[in-house]
């Protein structure tokens, strides 16, 4: 492409993106010394991505679609604010052959691979045939199309969208009455999130590990790796954990994955940065998968092991620059792990979650890059990806161990995340000893329910949101206020509290010993015989100092042991945090007001979405766990199904419709 080769310096530069990766790529260019031009949709006016800018632009609409998604209009933002270059990041258009192909016909500079370079790599097809050519090590595939008989093939398999990324159009079959269906499912997909509903399927390496290489080529002909990634550790497709290098390669294994990596990207003459990423078997199999012609979420960790700015690397290459460094040059320095905290409920079938931030405090001694903070609005418009956090260390066990406390230490309140999971991975023996096959999250599925803090940490938690509560109330108590905290005219037991959490029930019981101490009681509170007597109260008793309380500050002294826990409290919810992780609480209300019957019964959307699909009509009969409905939801496919025999009385919704969370989507008569 002409604009690599021009040898234009870049004084300013939009980003094409939000988020994180938008903050991450000004980060380098302000260091650089170029002017940053942003870019915000209407939900993101207030944004921390906006603030980071040197100036930003407003698209007006919401959605994807409407704002981050419109290439002309972001082009006409780049040219009237007198930009040289134009930085997609990763998504929306990172990996748009057309939007590159605009950007330099608009004789801007673009950051980034050649528009015939993303075209003939984000085919996959395309790309398999690339890579045999190059001599890279591949497996077979076969292109299939929905509603035709599905080919004969050895399973398990992968069915694949032949464009895009980020899991999105992939379905993994392991029973041949599964693959019709999946076919159909992965090019409706492909078709909503690339405009291309073109899938294929290959071969599964069943328990091997996603290996990915970091490649970055100039536009005169230099190419080089920076080291292997691992990534095999995902939910859905999408990855959570990756590190550098790989705890499991053999140096066969990784100069064969880097070797071939290299061989592709000198065959295409790849320029900027990009990723080949591998499918490795136990017994050392090789299997290319796909080329990602973009920055990669997890590049902070090969910068943390090579001591490279991959966004820097770009920019200079963009710029028409060779590269500054040969392969001999790059030398790698200890591991690095990075960890996506995601705000979704992993033992929820990592259900995405929305809602407003209300505290956002993340660990100072490692690396975080994000996109967010306290207020921040998490819209099912956008990726729920909230952070990266990565640890650098001598040794793979400490970087594992610094990022776990980091993970520990960090709190946010106001959604549901994945921290827990992510700790109980770290710290998990097999993953320590580098057990991390693409099965690993089926073979722990310890981790993935992962309940966080546990004994005198999980009950320094939870009387946290006790005495926060009994503060709370106290505050606003007009009527008793002249008489102790949890005052009785009767004396036979204490304060007395029901708190939740998921399923469990949590009795606390509580008195006051003057104004700054108090003994609780933990456990079901006794309950007298048909006689009236009452048990003996077999419950352990816990001495409690209040040594400090704010509205989001409680510091206890349990049994001579200090605790200082942060406490938020959000709708229903109070969340609470210590230097041992956190937790979320429901206190149970003594009086309940029943609510009338609900008209209609039947599945509720579990957040808010779009509806890609209906399976039923009223009248049909269906069985437990037929498919109802499909709502779409940050970049996922969520299904709705039956929880039993029924009949369908009504369908609430249709194609295209949007939906909140709560909404009765398909209204069912349940058989008896």
């Amino acid at each position: 492409m002409a604009a690599l080769t021009d040898h234009r310096p870049i004084r300013r530069l939009l980003i094409a993106n939000r988020g994180e990766i938008a903050i991450r790529v000004a980060r380098t260019a302000d260091r650089l010394g170029i002017d940053t031009v942003g870019i915000y949709s209407a939900t993101d006016a207030t944004a921390l991505h906006v603030a980071a800018m040197d100036r930003a632009v407003a698209l007006d609409g919401n959605t994807p679609a409407d704002s981050y998604l419109r290439g002309e209009r972001i082009i006409q933002a780049a040219v009237a604010t007198g930009c040289d270059a134009v930085h997609p990041g990763y998504g929306f258009l990172a990996e748009n052959a057309a939007f590159a192909r605009q950007v330099v016909a608009a004789g801007l500079l673009w950051v980034g691979p050649t528009a015939e370079q993303i075209e003939l790599l984000g085919n996959k097809l395309a790309a398999k045939e690339a890579a045999a050519a190059a001599g890279t090590p591949t497996a077979p595939a076969f292109a299939v199309t929905a509603g035709e008989p599905p080919p004969e093939v050895t399973l398990p398999v992968m069915v694949k969208a032949a464009a895009g990324g980020g899991g999105r159009g992939m379905r993994l079959v392991r029973h041949r009455h599964e693959l019709a269906g999946a076919i159909a499912e992965a090019a409706r997909e492909a078709a909503t999130s690339f405009g291309d509903g073109t899938v294929f399927v290959e071969p599964y390496i069943e328990h091997g590990r996603h290996v990915e290489v970091q490649i970055v080529g100039d536009a005169h002909g230099h190419v080089i790796h920076l080291g292997e990634r691992e990534c095999s550790i995902q939910r859905r497709n999408q990855k959570i954990i990756e590190e550098a290098p790989s705890p499991g390669m053999t140096a066969e294994t990784r100069a064969a994955l880097c070797g071939g990596a290299v061989a592709l990207a000198r065959h295409v003459g790849y320029e900027s940065a990009g990723t080949v990423e591998f499918l490795v078997g136990t017994d050392g199999s090789i299997d290319f998968l796909e080329v990602n012609t973009r920055l990669q979420v997890e590049h902070p960790i090969t910068e943390a092991v090579t001591g490279l700015d991959l966004v820097e690397l770009q920019l200079r290459v963009a710029e028409g620059a060779p590269l500054p460094l040969r392969q001999e040059d790059v030398v790698f320095h200890g591991h690095a792990i990075e960890a996506r905290v995601v705000a979704e409920d992993p033992a929820s079938g990592w259900l995405p979650a929305t809602g407003t931030i209300a505290a956002f405090v993340m660990a100072d001694h490692v690396r975080v890059d994000t996109g967010v903070a306290a207020g921040t609005e998490i819209s099912p418009d956008y990726d729920s990806l909230l952070a990266k956090v990565i640890a650098h260390a001598p040794s793979r066990d400490e970087a594992a161990r610094r990022l776990a406390k980091a993970l520990r230490t960090s709190h946010v309140a106001g959604v549901t995340t994945n921290m827990a999971t992510l700790v109980a991975i770290l710290e998990e023996p097999a993953f320590l000893a580098g057990d991390t096959p693409i099965s690993y999250l089926e073979d722990h599925p310890d981790v993935v329910t992962a309940a966080g803090p546990a004994g005198a940490d999980r009950v320094a938690l939870l009387l946290g949101a006790v005495f926060a509560a009994e503060q709370r109330d106290r505050s606003v108590n007009r009527a008793t206020g002249f008489a102790p905290s949890g005052w009785r005219n009767l004396i036979t037991h204490g304060q007395r509290q029901l708190w939740r959490r998921g399923d469990d029930d949590h009795h606390v019981e509580y008195v006051f010993d003057g104004d700054d101490a108090a003994r609780v009681w933990l456990g079901q509170w006794p309950k007298p015989a048909d006689d009236g007597s009452l048990p003996s109260d077999e419950r352990p008793v816990l001495a409690v100092r209040l040594l400090e309380r704010t509205p989001h500050r409680q510091v206890l002294e349990i049994d001579g042991v200090r605790r200082a826990i942060t406490v938020h409290a959000v709708g229903s919810l109070v969340h609470t945090h210590s230097s041992a992780g956190s937790l979320s609480w429901r206190e149970v209300p003594r009086f309940v007001v029943h609510a009338a019957a609900e008209a209609g019964s039947g599945p509720v959307c579990p957040l808010p979405g779009t509806v890609v699909a209906v399976a039923v009509t009223a009248g049909q009969q269906v069985a437990d766990g037929d498919v109802l409905m499909i709502v779409e939801a940050m970049k996922m496919e969520h299904k709705i199904t039956a929880t039993g025999p029924a009949t369908v009385v009504a369908v609430r919704f249709d194609v295209g419709d949007r939906v909140n969370a709560g909404d009765l989507l398909v209204e069912l008569h349940h058989e008896e």
